[in-house]
């Protein structure tokens, strides 16, 4: 019999229509699936479930753009808070939105004390405009940052999740400058994992992190980023556990399609195709809980075994993994790259000294490097 546990991650990915035509959007075909309202309950019912006594669920709401479905999630919000209370259990929220959807329902969720809230905009107007365009084609950087700006007047905390890719790498520390004066103090820096990334590219990925990572250091203590925040802990060696760093890939963490068949993790749904090779068995109306979810040991690939930055390495999120190379235990040359370059940057700056290099650089990264 499977032990409950104390955290478990639930997202719910309410539909796959939005508003927007993200060049780089890898969750597929833009259409209207809402979720209905029996899924999402049975989804929450079962999550609860998995929680021992005093546990916490982190409930995610995932598009297509969320807040197209402001009533439901509010309707879903209510009745998590509600099997909490009567549960001896605590929930927490997540959104991610893409910053155009501000009607009075979307407004109401986006200002909610318990939700912790994303908006996506990628560092500054040009480069946001570039790949975030509405369905007609027109740019949406001005609405995204009236609703930044409506926000931080608020007092309401947010994060910027900005999208890092090729083409854009170079404009990214003058995307951070212009947050910062913006008046934001927490952003998420994303890589495209789904572009081809060359060998020239991950060159100036390197050079991006030093420059990146002087802004975090002028800017600490009260500027989070992400890259630099997760590797301080790993080299201070913080207990960091999957469920802290959401990446239990079917173990404590599920992810619920509209038609309500289960994903490891909310990127691998996409068109929710009856061929996805990552699709869970069952649906979420069929069983009490969801604890016999779990991925196989994550192995690891031999040259990761030998790397010297492999205990403050975070390349063992295995939908990372599965997205670069098709495998779930072996990372690639991108992903090493950005670890190698957040370590000494992050430890430059915590020792205040010279960089971290590692006893033995990571010289693997060609063998097992995936375009």
């Amino acid at each position: 019999m499977s032990i409950a546990v104390d955290r478990f991650g639930l997202t719910l990915m309410v539909n796959h229509a939005c508003n927007l035509r993200c060049t780089y959007c890898y969750t597929g075909e833009k259409f209207s699936f809402p979720m209905t309202r029996e899924i999402g309950m049975a989804a929450i019912d079962r999550a609860f479930r998995s929680l021992a006594p005093g546990g916490q669920l982190d409930l995610s709401f995932f598009g297509g753009e969320p807040l197209l479905e402001s009533a439901r999630i509010l309707d879903w919000m209510a009745y998590a808070r509600s099997r909490a209370a009567e549960s001896n259990r605590d929930v927490r929220f997540n959104l991610t939105t893409n910053g155009t959807a501000t009607h009075d329902e979307a407004w109401k969720v986006i200002m909610t004390d318990d939700l912790d809230l994303a908006v996506s905009f990628d560092g500054n107007p040009g480069i946001h405009n570039r790949h975030r365009r509405d369905a007609q084609g027109h740019g949406t950087a001005s609405t995204v940052e009236a609703t930044l700006r409506r926000l931080i007047r608020s007092g309401k905390s947010v994060r910027v999740n900005a999208v890092v890719r090729p083409d854009t790498l170079g404009e990214i520390p003058r995307g951070l400058v212009f947050l910062h004066e913006l008046g934001i103090r927490q952003v998420d820096l994303s890589l495209d994992l789904w572009t081809v990334w060359t060998a020239q590219d991950g060159v100036r990925l390197e050079q991006l992190v030093q420059e990146a990572g002087a802004l975090w250091r002028q800017w600490l203590p009260e500027f989070s980023l992400n890259w630099f925040d997760v590797k301080a802990g790993d080299l201070a060696h913080l207990p960091m556990t999957e469920e802290t760093t959401r990446c239990g890939f079917g173990a404590g963490e599920i992810a619920v399609a509209p038609s309500g068949r289960l994903y490891p993790c909310e990127r691998l749904i996409g068109e929710d195709r009856p061929n996805n090779p990552l699709r869970l068995d069952g649906h979420v109306l069929q069983g009490r809980d969801f604890l016999d979810y779990g991925p196989p040991p994550f192995q690891g690939c031999a040259a990761c075994a030998k790397c010297a930055l492999s205990s403050a390495c975070d390349t063992a999120c295995r939908c990372s993994n599965f997205i670069r190379t098709g495998d779930v235990n072996r990372p690639d040359g991108l992903l090493c790259i950005l670890n190698r370059a957040t370590a000494r940057t992050t430890s430059k700056v915590l020792a205040n000294t010279t960089p971290f290099t590692p006893r033995s650089s990571v010289s693997n990264e060609r063998s097992c490097y995936a375009n």
